[in-house]
Formats: structure tokens, C-alpha cells, sequence
């Protein structure tokens, strides 16, 4: 029996091989088998919502309190209040304030330039009510 793909082959045609062999995984991503695998990892959650291994990671409710009550500074910057868990964020090296953001895409890009995103979001702040959008 011949091998569906060489050790030397690019890694791209390796994965294409192996799905075509059948070696990878089709299981759909229902409730049972995400259940089944945080169960491996010591969750005892029935419920799929909250049976994620990342959940062990995601800080409890009020435990953190960033800058701009945990609301995302990107978010802000484009006129929007984005409510933040905290469980991604950032403290400023020059002042040592908690700024929580709602995704890693938004760390990143914050990242790139933080005190003119933090300069805008602080500009925004006062001018966003209750409403979670620009006034006037």
C-alpha cells in the first residue's frame, strides 16, 4: 500500500493528503463533543455554554476593573461603548492603568499606535451617555 504523502512534502500538501486519507477529523462541533472534551480537560459542565476550557481564563464578573468601566478603547475611538471581560487587556507601562478590550484583534491593533488610540478613547469618553453612542 502506497503512503498518501511524503514527510518531505510541503506542509500544505501534507494537510490536503491527510484529509483526502481521511487521517483528520470531520466531527461536527455539537454540544456532546464539546461537553466530552472539556471533560477531558476537568470541566464537569453539562452545559456546552459554559463548558469551554477557556472559560478557566475568563476572570469572574467585577473581579477586574479597567479604564473606561472594562470598555474596549477601540470601540470608543469609532464612537461606541463595547463592553470588555477583562480578560484580555493591557496595562500602560508609564501610568500602570487597566485597559480591558472585547477581542485580541482589538489589542493588536491597539497596539500598534496606544496613546493616540487612548488619547481618542479619552475624548470620546465623556461625550458617550448612557446610551453607549456619540451624543449631539
Amino acid at each position: 500500500m502506497r503512503p498518501c504523502l511524503h514527510r518531505t512534502s510541503p506542509l500544505f500538501v501534507r494537510i490536503v493528503a491527510a484529509a483526502a486519507c481521511g487521517w483528520l477529523s470531520t466531527a461536527a462541533a455539537d454540544p456532546a463533543n464539546i461537553t466530552a472534551a472539556a471533560a477531558q480537560h476537568g470541566n464537569r459542565s453539562a452545559n456546552p455554554a459554559i463548558a469551554g476550557i477557556w472559560k478557566a481564563v475568563t476572570p469572574p464578573p467585577g473581579s477586574m476593573h479597567g479604564e473606561f468601566d472594562n470598555n474596549d478603547p477601540i470601540g470608543l475611538t469609532a464612537g461606541v461603548k463595547i463592553a470588555a471581560d477583562c480578560s484580555i487587556n493591557w496595562v500602560a507601562p508609564d501610568d500602570r492603568r487597566l485597559y480591558c478590550f472585547s477581542s485580541a484583534t482589538s489589542l493588536v491593533f491597539f497596539l500598534d499606535a496606544p496613546q493616540d488610540f487612548l488619547r481618542r478613547a479619552r475624548k470620546q469618553w465623556p461625550q458617550l451617555g448612557a446610551s453607549g453612542k456619540l451624543q449631539g
